[in-house]
């Protein structure tokens, strides 16, 4: 047997927080599936430093360019607005210990905000684009803005395609698994998974990797 969720809005599904199902879809919590968390970072137009903890995302190319697709970023953010006019951006990866400080940065976020310090982040330069690095990051990709798409046509949120100009890693996350695969590695968003049976809501959940096998 299998439950069965309609593009319909399940009436019994309760919100964790009011506007959930404003910002997202019920599929959302239906599926929970897990993504990668990082922080986007970009200029403000006033020379701010601005941070954006974002997951929904994946990362693909060819032999001839690599992508970073991120997938769900809302258009009334400071950071579309930046990668709008600026044309790029940095991804930058964090282990679990910088979470909270991630989290500060959501809520002191206003245009003469200095998000670095709200974060108690170092700033340093991108070597390839025009923004600012969280030099704590264990990998930080640095992109060009290639494609925006507002996929649903709602004006809500944009899918925002970045192709890879640069790549650097810390040295110590430089070989095999134990740091990038680890409590120091990855950060995983688990979103809220909604109990399909009474549409109860959960809470969302931050991961790391273990590793079960080698292929």
């Amino acid at each position: 047997m299998k439950i069965e969720i309609e593009k319909t809005f399940p009436q019994y599904f309760k919100p964790s927080y009011p506007e959930e199902f404003e910002l997202f879809s019920h599929f959302e919590v239906t599926a929970a599936i897990p993504t990668v968390l990082f922080a986007v970072t970009t200029w403000k137009e006033n020379g701010k430093p601005n941070v954006c903890l974002h997951s929904w995302s994946c990362f693909h190319g060819d032999k001839t360019a690599f992508f970073a697709v991120m997938g769900n970023l809302y258009q009334h953010t400071h950071t579309y607005a930046n990668i709008q006019r600026e044309k790029c951006f940095c991804i930058n990866f964090l282990p679990l210990s910088c979470y909270d400080r991630l989290v500060d940065t959501i809520h002191t976020n206003d245009s003469e905000t200095d998000e670095f310090a709200v974060g108690n982040f170092t700033l340093s330069q991108a070597k390839t684009i025009y923004a600012p690095v969280i030099q704590e990051a264990f990998l930080h990709m640095e992109c060009t803005l290639k494609e925006i798409q507002d996929i649903s046509g709602a004006g809500i949120a944009a899918m925002v395609i970045g192709q890879v100009q640069h790549i650097s890693v810390a040295k110590e996350y430089a070989q095999g698994y134990e740091k990038r695969y680890s409590k120091d590695g990855f950060m995983m968003l688990i979103p809220a998974p909604q109990d399909l049976v009474s549409g109860e809501p959960n809470m969302s959940a931050i991961a790391t990797v273990h590793i079960e096998k080698y292929d």
